[in-house]
């Protein structure tokens, strides 16, 4: 569009000045070939018997098409007389004069009404080709944008989906150069993540049976050692070292556990944007009941977690604040004692939970206020789904909280992995 429109400036605009100034100069020319004919006329008409009548001139003063309109015509004879025929014209005229080789002067004015109209003509004819260029323009325009954006959306939508754990997802070429050419980059980046998740698991299966296989072993040994031994620090330090093996095996399983989490699903998430869009649900509900809903990032620390299953477990809770509290809900994020964790809480201004209550609060169908008592247990299970642990942490005033693996300082995407400088390649320097 913009090199049409370009090319209009500089081309059309022009070329339709100049259309508009031919056809006027051809009215005027077409009045000065009037004037040298009546000229011409008059000079053979003096040359046979010497006078010329008005009605001579008049008559050959009108255009032979019967289309220039009448015409005032004054011809003035050497050293004799003038001959006038028609009317002086009113408004915007064409006038000419011609002298011919024996001194007859033509003065011939007409109305330039016809000439305007001519004009308008063309210029009307240029401004529809302008427009029809213009038309087709938008026409190529919103193809070649279509042709263009859909690839484009397709890869964006494969970027996406080897984001969210989908690598051998597949898109159709799209038959432009450059766009396949990323298409196949992203299709190789799948198979290598495609790989290295599969060895990755490899390598967990092989760790979790060369680990547990020789801790099994040994507390058996360490066992068989405290059942025949008789002596009294023997046992001790067998006890001592079970206990020992048990840490380990519980350790090897947290490590193992943890890498099937961070395998799955989970991501760095951004609590704040989490908390904004719980607020746009939540916040007209609260208002219409007169209470209010407040969230607050003291932590200001990125967790790893499932976006789908956080905001889950947040509306349960939120969910049950708005029906069963009272007062002000507030949901908070904390730092924990330990650096690894950031903590959720969400309380209100309620009565609280009873002692007897506080033991079965997650239990499937367990409800003290008649509800189906579902919600806490799902968004219990769904915390340990992800690696994350839902708990009450206090009864009066009722405090859930959600502990969350947190993201150190230094291990923030923004810092791991910095933004990239621009880079600008031309099309000469190119290379594949």
């Amino acid at each position: 569009m913009t090199a049409v429109v370009a090319v209009i400036f500089v081309l059309g605009v022009p070329a339709g000045i100049m259309a508009g100034v031919m056809m006027w100069n051809s009215n005027q020319t077409a009045l000065d070939v009037r004037a040298q004919t009546v000229a011409r006329a008059v000079d053979r008409r003096l040359a046979d018997d010497n006078f010329v009548p008005q009605s001579i001139v008049a008559a050959w003063s009108r255009p032979v098409d019967g289309q220039g309109g009448p015409t005032y015509t004054v011809v003035t004879l050497p050293g004799r007389y003038k001959i006038v025929s028609g009317e002086p014209r009113g408004g915007p005229t064409l006038d000419t004069y011609y002298t011919s080789s024996q001194g007859v002067r033509v003065e011939m004015q007409i109305s330039a009404v016809k000439a305007v109209r001519d004009v308008v003509i063309v210029e009307a004819f240029v401004l529809l080709g302008v427009l029809a260029s213009l038309g087709l323009a938008w026409y190529l325009a919103n193809v070649m944008a279509r042709r263009l954006s859909a690839p484009l959306i397709y890869l964006a939508a494969h970027a996406e989906q080897i984001g969210s754990g989908q690598v051998r997802a597949q898109v159709r070429p799209s038959g432009i150069e450059e766009i396949d050419l990323v298409q196949e980059e992203l299709v190789r980046t799948g198979e290598k993540m495609a790989r290295r998740l599969a060895a990755e698991r490899q390598r967990s299966a092989d760790a979790s049976h060369q680990l547990r296989t020789p801790l099994t072993a040994l507390s058996m040994r360490l066992e068989e050692i405290q059942m025949i031994s008789a002596e009294e620090e023997v046992r001790d330090e067998a006890e001592a070292g079970l206990a020992q093996v048990e840490r380990l095996t519980s350790v090897v399983n947290e490590l193992l556990d943890s890498s099937r989490r961070v395998a799955s699903n989970t991501e760095v998430v951004q609590l704040l944007e989490v908390f904004n869009t719980e607020r746009e649900e939540w916040e007209p509900r609260f208002v219409a009941q007169g209470r209010n809903l407040v969230f607050v990032d003291e932590a200001a620390q990125l967790a790893l977690a499932e976006e789908g299953k956080l905001s889950q477990i947040l509306a349960i809770l939120i969910e049950n604040s708005l029906n069963y509290g009272a007062g002000t809900t507030t949901v908070k994020t904390r730092k924990a004692s330990s650096s690894r964790a950031v903590l959720v809480d969400v309380s209100d201004e309620g009565e609280g939970i009873s002692d007897a209550d506080a033991s079965e609060i997650f239990d499937m169908g367990f409800s003290g206020h008649g509800s189906s008592g579902i919600g806490l247990a799902l968004a219990k299970d769904l915390a340990q789904s992800m690696g994350a642990r839902l708990e009450l942490s206090g009864r009066r005033p009722p405090v859930f909280t959600l502990s969350l693996s947190a993201i150190p300082t230094n291990f923030d995407p923004n810092l791991v992995m910095p933004v990239a400088p621009i880079v600008s390649v031309s099309r000469r320097t190119r290379k594949f």
